[in-house]
């Protein structure tokens, strides 16, 4: 008699759970979780949206790694801009993790831990250097950003191979001279990579992304030609656009001064690690440039997003300290506006121009280029790795679809594409591969100063309903025991008119609101609750008919 085969031990799956980066820009973070451990890849954070009054940055939703902190074996950090480090004071503040990244990497991330009043288990990685944390065993491979010290990660784990590309552009020619690790690529897809997870920030773009030799070049035609003082303002991280700035200077037999605090922190701190070669007698201080000939002076300076208390914001408004600008200064905008940031460059750079500046920006010359991959680097990489499964990353949805459409075109099925959202879970193993959805909390959570997440959609909808229509208060003294009014109703007005120049529509408010006080005792409503709302009904609808605007009401009765 033949025995009935035994049915296979259940193989565990690894879950790949996005906590933030897919539907938006910025916020990037990644969950890598076997069994009972947890790996975090990036902890990023984004800029408010222009409806988010009054908040500071959003970050992402750490409840789920609060629930499972025993399970955490650490976290591994690809490059050193906000959008993945950002957020790494507020979960140290929840949850001990050790982290780790490249040397640029982790002093930026203690820099920031530092504001914060924090330490951290912070562990700096070598590119080319493979360690284990739990089940994981992690390769960091070399590869090029506009930022140094960027990593790709190659992730072993029992469940299959994994490759997190990280930002990345393929750049030939890198300022540092320190290309992508090609042949460690390649040795990977020859190994046979199970899952890759990609940029897909420029996945909409065709072509190349230029090299920052471009960049080089057309900052030493300006430099060339300037005759004055130069101002010019890059991303403070972009350590390798300030190599090429200083670089020009020196041949120009020009001093440097750095101003903002995060370019002071920036340049510092890359001194130290190696990562910036200056001259001695180059770098000066701010506050002593004064005495240097404005031909023989470059400032670089924070403030290229037009940012409101940027250096170069201040320059030109002609708040800065110790910079003031003068006719004939040449200030240069070494970036792109990120999207929603058009607007406040554009103001920066109308002041520039009326204090008799000469403002070089993005629209007229090539002085910045895109730290993300184009189209026909995505195809390379892809060509190199030769994934099974692949999952779009960091990116909004019509980038992650056009990249989900581009790894079609190269060959990998459909069905073996997929498209997530923050909290969904990619669950697989060598055997099966499926999305569950909606299954880890990722809401978006404001920091609003002091705050986190105590800000939600209620606040926000009246911080925009009082930006719209301003707010007013009506306030009253009654008697408790006669519903009698004793003093008032007053109206206190903010945001809505100027009451000295509507003082006939406020008095006529005021008679409103007392007659429906008088109205709710005549009527014996003494549940003040409902008092208060039917002054609000009363009055919102008086003012709508009389203004066609909705102001926030607001009772305060006193109760004597």
């Amino acid at each position: 008699m033949k025995r009935k085969p035994r049915p296979g031990k259940p193989r565990p799956s690894l879950k790949v759970i996005p906590i933030g980066g897919l539907n938006e820009i910025g916020k990037n973070m990644t969950l890598l979780e076997y069994e009972n451990e947890i790996l975090i890849i990036d902890c990023g954070m984004s800029f408010p949206e222009s409806e988010m009054y009054g908040i500071d940055i959003v970050i992402p939703d750490f409840t789920y790694l609060i629930e499972n902190q025993d399970k955490i074996v650490g976290m591994v950090i690809t490059h050193g801009h906000e959008d993945h480090i950002g957020s790494v004071p507020y979960l140290l503040k929840k949850v001990n993790v050790p982290i780790y990244g490249s040397r640029l990497t982790i002093g930026l991330v203690e820099n920031k831990l530092k504001e914060h009043r924090l330490k951290g288990n912070l562990n700096s990685i070598e590119p080319g250097s493979t360690f284990k944390l739990g089940s994981f065993k992690i390769e960091a491979i070399r590869i090029t950003h506009s930022i140094a010290g960027a990593l790709c990660l190659a992730i072993e784990t029992p469940a299959g191979r994994v490759f997190h590309s990280g930002d990345f552009k393929i750049d030939y020619t890198p300022v540092d001279g320190e290309p992508i690790d090609f042949f460690k690529l390649a040795e990977l897809g020859k190994k046979g990579v199970d899952l890759m997870l990609c940029d897909s920030t420029n996945a909409t773009r065709s072509g190349y992304t230029s090299s920052e030799k471009v960049v080089g070049e057309a900052l030493e035609s300006i430099f060339r030609r300037a005759k004055k003082r130069i101002i010019i303002a890059t991303f403070s991280s972009n350590v390798h656009r300030v190599q090429m700035i200083i670089d020009n200077a020196v041949k120009e037999g020009r001093k440097v001064a750095v101003s903002g605090r995060s370019m002071e922190n920036v340049v510092t701190l890359a001194l130290e690690l190696g990562y910036l070669d200056i001259p001695e007698g180059v770098l000066v201080d701010i506050k002593m440039t004064k005495n240097i000939p404005d031909e023989k002076l470059v400032i670089i300076t924070t403030g290229s997003q037009g940012e409101p208390m940027s250096a170069l914001s201040r320059i030109a408004s002609g708040e800065h300290r110790a910079v003031k600008l003068k006719p004939g200064d040449m200030v240069i905008l070494s970036s792109t506006p990120v999207p929603g940031n058009e607007k406040t460059v554009a103001n920066v750079v109308n002041k520039l121009f009326e204090k008799g500046a000469e403002v070089i920006y993005s629209d007229i010359a090539d002085i910045h280029v895109s730290g993300h991959a184009c189209q026909e680097e995505l195809k390379l990489l892809h060509s190199l790795i030769k994934p099974k499964y692949f999952m779009p990353v960091h990116g909004e949805y019509r980038h992650l679809i056009q990249h989900g459409k581009l790894a079609e075109s190269l060959g990998v099925k459909k069905d073996h594409i997929f498209i997530l959202e923050n909290g969904d879970v990619l669950s697989f193993n060598k055997r099966k591969i499926e999305v569950l959805t909606n299954q880890v909390s990722a809401d978006a959570i404001l920091v609003d100063g002091l705050g986190v997440g105590d800000v939600g959609n209620i606040v926000l909808r009246d911080r925009k309903l009082l930006s719209e229509s301003g707010l007013i208060i009506v306030v009253a003294s009654i008697d408790g025991s006669t519903q009698e009014i004793v003093s008032g109703p007053d109206i206190i007005s903010r945001g809505f008119v100027y009451v000295r120049e509507n003082e006939a529509l406020i008095e006529e408010a005021r008679q409103v609101a007392a007659e429906t006080l008088e109205r709710c005792k005549r009527n014996k409503k003494n549940d003040w609750n409902s008092m208060k709302a039917q002054v609000r009904d009363s009055l919102g609808d008086y003012i709508y008919e009389r203004t066609k605007r909705s102001p926030i009401i607001l009772p305060i009765f006193m109760e004597v």
